[in-house]
């Protein structure tokens, strides 16, 4: 029986993340190069990425991505909103700001102090 990758769960990407203290890249030499870019303090970890991730926008996260473009290194995340809906963002590795998002319902969870 082959295991589809779409259905790792929040948990074992948390602890992925947590084990090799790294972000996901795609061949030895982007691996590496990630590596050196979260010792020297350029990107923040994937585990902080996901706990902002699920702080504001909860679901389920599909798929993490590493790229750099344009001399900045960027994480793409697709998640499953709940209703069923995908979204997309894209988040500054650096400091994690949200440099852009797409989907339907894509507003972020209230603030506790919101809920009021």
């Amino acid at each position: 029986m082959r295991a589809d990758h779409r259905t790792i769960t929040l948990p074992t990407i948390a602890l992925l993340a947590l084990l090799f203290s790294l972000p996901l890249a795609a061949d030895d030499n982007d691996h590496e190069r990630a590596r050196q870019a979260l010792e020297a303090g350029e990107i923040l970890p994937l585990g902080t990425i996901i706990n902002k991730i699920e702080r504001d926008y909860p679901g389920q996260i599909l798929e993490v991505e590493l790229e750099r473009e344009d001399g900045r290194w960027i994480y793409e995340i697709k998640q499953l909103r709940e209703g069923g809906s995908l979204v997309k963002m894209e988040l500054d590795a650096a400091d994690g700001t949200l440099l852009g998002i797409k989907g339907r319902d894509i507003a972020p969870a209230p603030k506790p102090e919101q809920m009021r």
